[in-house]
């Protein structure tokens, strides 16, 4: 079926893009530019589709929009009050989105999934709450299916069940009575767990799901299929009365048999590939989400299980050998070992040092690295520093008056404000004349064009590209305007690489990124092997294509 996603987030923030990775993960960025909440990155990964910035609603863009509609008179003097006005628009907001088109056949959604974060009982999400029983009287209770997620806790050996029979209590107070309750759990549940969920939380033991810890994110669908999840939703949806065309059902069961095949596969492989991710935000792993499945993905395709190994980039620089001496050379020893150097996308002075030192490691030691925005910056300053004679070279981010600026302020951007205010969103870079030896342009099936996203601030200084070109180091890839660095790589290493996008936000369980797969098939020792297999295919032919045309949205 056609499915469609929405996020809702009960804080002020108007969108996550002033958000401090290391206290709410990522950022993730959409085609439109939308900075929103790191679930919407998961949405479009599982369900191999395309949002936008309305699929995330937050407390502070519900307000704003409530408040811009009160001043331009649309409420005619009325007093506007969270409800009904507010609750309204909310659920304006949903029904209008959800049936936005998300998929390559333009079809409207035939389902919608709304995730409202937060906790039942939370001040910030009672509105929310509210607008959501509202909206299953206005939409029907047959359109309207309600999942509540509740954490089963286990002590001193015993499966607890007091806190969800409390949540699911509280909850039905504001008028909201779930359909199934998935029960998070470490292990899987019992039986009897399982009877009790359902005796004092009023529902069927069919409509109690399990939700335990499993090997890989990537098994959770499976073990949803196998508790019989889509025969219950059919069931309550009705979903049988959906007409269906024979191209979308073809296309999915092709789908979930190649995503059964890649993932359950992941438990018989034996051979790692190390990946040494040099990073600033490494306290919290969600600062990089996209990174790491990205890599998963890469790796799956490589057939090779994922060894992510977490450098504080901080612990390279020679201060720290000082402060912390043990520190600093267990990080050393992690990425002299390394199969391949990853240095991600950040902002900031702290820890750029080593991740010039982890490049310079890589480039030296035909080491596969690949730099995401910040680490293609530090690429270029690391080549002017130690190959084109310019010690002194640095980013005015890091450094504001350094002799030689190869990474600069981009002039468009206004240095004064935040929110929105970077280069954002899906932007496409054209491949350079000559750069036909490309490892990377090889794995873009020879494309001339692509499109991928794009957040970032800083850019390398055009005034410096000759000089650099002259030292050896490649810009392969450049705006559509050719002042633009945008993808460079050496020619003599077997993959060095920087990209000035994130690729990470394109990549796909079943499609992994470019950069991505080359990297870690680089560092697999089966780059040639990969890069042959997707010459003979063309991207579209993994999943086929679709053609269909469906009514109605079911939330």
């Amino acid at each position: 079926m056609h499915v469609s996603s929405i996020k809702i987030d009960p804080y002020m923030n108007v969108d996550a893009g002033t958000m401090a990775p290391t206290e709410h993960g990522e950022v993730f960025v959409l085609d439109d530019g939308g900075e929103v909440d790191l679930d919407l990155g998961n949405y479009e990964r599982y369900l191999n589709i395309t949002l936008t910035r309305e699929s995330n609603i937050t407390t502070g863009k519900i307000y704003q929009h409530v408040i811009e509609r009160e001043r331009r008179g649309d409420y005619l003097g009325k007093t506007v009050q969270v409800v009904p006005h507010l609750t309204d628009a909310l659920q304006d907001w949903i029904e209008r989105v959800a049936r936005i088109p998300v998929d390559d056949t333009n079809e409207q959604p035939d389902i919608c999934i709304i995730e409202l974060g937060g906790t039942v009982g939370d001040i910030e999400s009672a509105p929310f709450i509210e607008a959501m029983r509202q909206l299953k009287r206005r939409v029907g209770k047959e359109n309207f299916l309600q999942i509540h997620v509740s954490l089963i806790p286990v002590i001193q050996g015993e499966q607890k069940t007091k806190p969800t029979q409390q949540a699911i209590r509280d909850v039905g107070r504001s008028g909201l009575v779930p359909d199934l309750i998935a029960c998070r759990c470490d292990v899987p549940l019992e039986k009897s767990t399982i009877e009790k969920v359902a005796m004092f939380c009023q529902v069927e033991p069919h409509q109690v799901v399990a939700v335990h810890n499993v090997s890989s994110t990537y098994h959770v669908p499976l073990l949803l299929e196998t508790q019989g999840l889509v025969t219950t939703m059919s069931n309550i949806l009705n979903l049988e009365s959906v007409p269906k065309s024979k191209d979308l059902i073809d296309r999915g069961q092709r789908t979930w048999a190649e995503w059964k095949r890649l993932t359950t596969q992941q438990d018989r492989l034996f051979e790692s590939v190390n990946i040494v991710l040099v990073g600033k935000y490494t306290n919290l792993h969600d600062s990089y989400l996209s990174v790491i499945k990205s890599l998963e993905h890469s790796a799956m395709r490589c057939g090779k299980k994922l060894n992510l190994i977490w450098v504080d980039a901080s612990n390279l620089e020679a201060q720290a050998q000082l402060d912390n001496p043990a520190e600093f050379h267990k990080a050393w020893h992690e990425v002299c070992t390394g199969d391949g150097i990853l240095v991600p996308g950040g902002f900031g002075h702290r820890g750029t040092e080593g991740m010039i030192q982890a490049a310079k490691w890589a480039r030296e030691n035909k080491t596969p690295y690949l730099g995401i925005c910040l680490g293609m910056q530090i690429a270029v300053i690391e080549f002017a520093r130690h190959v084109c004679g310019m010690p002194q070279a640095s980013s005015i981010e890091l450094q504001e008056q350094c002799a030689d600026p190869v990474v600069i302020f981009m002039p468009e951007i206004d240095p004064t404000t935040m929110g929105g205010t970077m280069r954002l969103g899906i932007r496409p870079t054209l491949f350079q004349p000559g750069s036909e030896w490309s490892r990377l342009r090889k794995l873009y099936g020879e494309k001339t064009e692509i499109h991928e996203r794009h957040r970032h601030r800083y850019e390398v200084n055009p005034e410096y590209i000759d000089k650099l070109a002259k030292g050896g180091l490649d810009f392969i890839g450049k705006d559509d305007k050719g002042v633009r660095m945008e993808i460079l790589e050496l020619k003599d290493h077997p993959w060095y690489v920087g990209v000035q996008f994130h690729p990470e936000y394109l990549s796909r369980v079943l499609q992994p990124s470019k950069p991505y797969l080359g990297f870690v098939a680089a560092a697999s020792g089966c780059l040639e092997k990969v890069s042959s297999e997707i010459g003979q295919m063309s991207n579209g032919d993994l999943l086929g294509s679709l053609t269909n045309g469906l009514n109605g949205v079911r939330i």
